[in-house]
């Protein structure tokens, strides 16, 4: 009989920033209950995934192994924790567990796709523990930039384990509870037989701020500007939301709120008794007749998503809006790596317009969520765990936090994606590599990374598309000449003739002088013209586009 064993796999969020999911497992070797750990989004850009809507972690492995899970623990209601709780239930079918304000918002999700609202179910903070198979899980508050934002205090016969979630050492959040060392000691005083911990900033030199540091920065900002004001930040923060929109009330502004996510954050906030006396908004429509001196709007899109409100007040008019010369836009927040190239594309458009934007480069208008590397040493010496497992990182982040647990003598590792540890001794050991990957959703349906719908998009980007037709009677003599359609391809070539031209002429040559066989035969004929129509191409314009050869017969 194999022994018992606690066990730890990443199948999101290790390795990368984003669509976060943690497996937890205790028992004997590969017959371990499960637990899972939040279940979070990436999103998609034009270069490496274009078209695609959202990004899923690859659950496969675990939805194999559902007869072993037994609930789903989600630590926070950002994106890339409980974005895919809707679109991934059905095929795990357990109960999701959240606090108050998280419930509510995956209780949204699993109505947008149909499911069950019924199986997310409410708990409250610490001290009350949630049963699941051999575990025991409490939600120990933390701050960060989401209010109800927790912890994990996962207890088995192996021993307790904290899960930190997304956190900042943030003693005065304005929204959301405040970090409570005394709270963390206690719970930590039994000891801890593993840290699994956040590691977004560990390159960070200096203490997180708090974000009351924000508030009086924001207001003189505002205060001093001229004409119309409009700010973007993450829906989900609603402290920093609140603070732009009594920034703006202060200043005599009326607030209105652009875009469904900012809208429904600051519902599901106000409903769940997190947020308490928010300024009184105007609607859009109203918005439209205020004086443009006496108006501040708060939108959505501060990483550059083309289909929010940043973006289509860039674009032009939202919402009967439209920006002009001298109006002032705030990006209260940090642009999330990979996302630059959107934010910039946003700022040159208002730049255009005569709009004046202020970013987050002189850190006054905004503090991050996540701890810096003083303060992931203070946790490490609060907590004091036998092990630290850093996660929620890419790599060089997992690793410079893995050094950082080393230098105060706690064993560590990576772990990324697909890595099963077992953290039942004294330094946690790899016992397995699970394949893992990405699940794209694709307007209405999930597709495999693999499956070669992505790749064949960005083939098709690179380097265009060609259709080529030919007919055959039923002698499988040629009927005609080929043609061809071409698209994202130029209209002349190096010969100054028209491509299609060219083309065409080549493939129709060929079919003249083919022989009998290949006539007859449609995967050596599709072959040969795909291979001469890609050729010509390159000869032409130093192509080689994707090519689709259609063949049809008389019979």
């Amino acid at each position: 009989m194999s022994r018992e064993r606690l066990i730890y796999l990443p199948l999101g969020g290790s390795g990368e920033i984003g669509m976060n999911a943690y497996v937890y497992g205790y028992g004997p070797e590969d017959r371990e209950r499960l637990i899972l750990v939040d279940l979070g989004v990436a999103f998609s850009d034009m270069d490496t995934s274009p078209g695609v809507d959202l990004i899923f972690a690859d659950i496969s492995w675990l939805a194999e192994n559902k007869d072993r899970l037994e609930a789903v623990f989600i630590t926070h209601g950002h994106e890339d924790h409980v974005g895919a709780v809707g679109h991934y239930w059905e095929r795990l079918g357990v109960p999701v567990y959240a606090r108050t304000f998280t419930a509510n918002l995956a209780r949204h999700k699993m109505a947008d796709r149909g499911q069950p609202e019924e199986m997310v179910r409410t708990v409250s903070a610490w001290p009350e523990m949630t049963e699941a198979g051999p575990f025991k899980v409490g939600f120990l508050p933390v701050s960060h930039s989401i209010p109800e934002s927790a912890a994990l205090v996962i207890d088995s016969p192996a021993g307790r384990v904290i899960h930190s979630g997304d956190f900042k050492l943030d003693e005065t959040p304005l929204v959301g509870e405040p970090f409570d060392p005394e709270l963390w000691t206690d719970v930590s005083k039994d000891g801890v037989q593993a840290l699994i911990c956040d590691s977004t900033n560990v390159f960070s030199p200096h203490a997180g701020r708090s974000e009351a540091s924000v508030g009086p920065e924001i207001e003189a900002l505002v205060s001093g500007a001229p004409n119309m004001v409009v700010a973007t930040t993450f829906a989900s923060n609603v402290a920093r939301v609140k603070t732009l929109a009594e920034a703006g009330e202060r200043a005599g502004r009326s607030i209105c709120l652009m875009g469904r996510a900012m809208r429904r954050m600051v519902e599901a906030a106000t409903t769940t008794g997190v947020l308490t006396s928010f300024p009184k908004v105007v609607s859009p429509e109203e918005a439209a007749m205020i004086p443009r001196e006496n108006l501040m709007l708060l939108v959505t899109g501060s990483q550059g998503e083309r289909r929010a409100a940043s973006a289509q007040l860039a674009n032009g008019k939202y919402n009967g809006i439209t920006l002009k010369e001298g109006d002032m836009f705030l990006f209260s927040s940090k642009t999330i790596p990979g996302n630059e190239r959107g934010v910039i594309r946003i700022i040159n458009q208002f730049s255009e317009m005569g709009v004046d934007v202020v970013d987050d480069s002189t850190g006054k208008y905004h503090v991050s969520g996540h701890a810096n590397r003083p303060d992931l040493q203070r946790l490490h010496e609060i907590v004091n765990p036998a092990m630290v497992i850093p996660n929620h990182g890419e790599h060089r982040h997992l690793r410079e936090h893995a050094k950082l647990a080393g230098e105060s003598g706690r064993a560590s590792i990576v772990a990324v994606n697909g890595t099963m540890l077992d953290l039942s001794g004294k330094a946690p050991r790899v016992v397995q590599h699970v394949e893992t990957g990405r699940t794209y959703l694709d307007g209405s349906v999930q597709i495999g990374a693999l499956d070669g719908i992505v790749r064949d998009r960005i083939r098709m980007a690179l380097n265009g598309k060609v259709v080529v037709t030919v007919i055959l009677d039923e002698d499988d003599e040629p009927l005609g000449e080929a043609w061809c359609e071409t698209m994202g391809l130029p209209e002349l070539g190096r010969s100054d003739a028209p491509l299609l031209d060219v083309i065409e002429e080549d493939l129709t040559q060929f079919l003249r002088r083919a022989g009998a066989k290949t006539l007859a035969n449609d995967d050596k004929l599709e072959n040969e013209l795909r291979r001469i129509a890609r050729n010509t191409c390159r000869e032409e314009i130093g192509k080689k586009p994707e090519t689709t050869v259609i063949i049809s017969r008389l019979r």
